[in-house]
């Protein structure tokens, strides 16, 4: 009975070791800790013809986010990050508002108080061409800034960076939602 007891006793040991080990390898190569690159293709919507890809790379000191996108009208165009990867509506709702996590006010993508997903403008040349590049220190890869599987929208209009809740920008004319990119 004693033997018996005490081959119990090193069997359960044993099987928790590797119970324990398992667990901690699974965590240590989990996709999320993983994750150094995302991309966002963007679409038309309403019958416009803007189309692009954003690009979110993970730098020391944030996420690196560069946008080329065709076929906007010359001028400026909000561009956000919003709250759901759904492009399906014609108009873009389906993407819901701007992604804002702490619900802070609408602001600028240097603004101390802003939404997570505030990138400002975007400033297409006479071609329709626009071309962006900055470090994001707000957003990131996992936690509750994660902006993997949420949708990227491009406004007709500017954003004025200060009118709540969402800059005044108009119409959604593009919209595509940010996955994860080989990396």
């Amino acid at each position: 009975m004693f033997k018996s007891l005490k081959f119990i006793f090193i069997l359960s040991t044993f099987l928790i070791a590797i119970s324990a080990g398992c667990s901690n390898q699974q965590s240590q190569s989990s996709p999320e800790t993983m994750i150094t690159k995302a991309i966002a293709v963007i679409h038309p919507l309403n019958g416009s013809t803007v189309h692009g890809i954003v690009t979110f790379t993970k730098v020391t000191d944030g996420i690196q986010v560069v946008a080329d996108v065709e076929g906007l009208t010359p001028g400026e165009h909000g561009f956000h990050i919003h709250e759901y990867g759904d492009c399906s509506a014609p108009d873009g709702s389906s993407a819901g508002g701007h992604f804002n996590p702490e619900g802070k006010p609408h602001g600028g993508p240097d603004d101390a108080a802003r939404h997570v997903g505030d990138m400002g403008n975007l400033t297409a040349d006479e071609t329709g061409h626009a071309h962006l590049e900055y470090v994001d220190h707000l957003m990131s890869f996992s936690g509750s800034h994660n902006i993997i599987g949420r949708g990227i929208i491009i406004h007709a209009n500017p954003d004025d960076l200060k009118s709540q809740p969402s800059g005044n920008a108009g119409p959604r004319i593009a919209c595509g939602v940010i996955g994860i990119a080989k990396g």
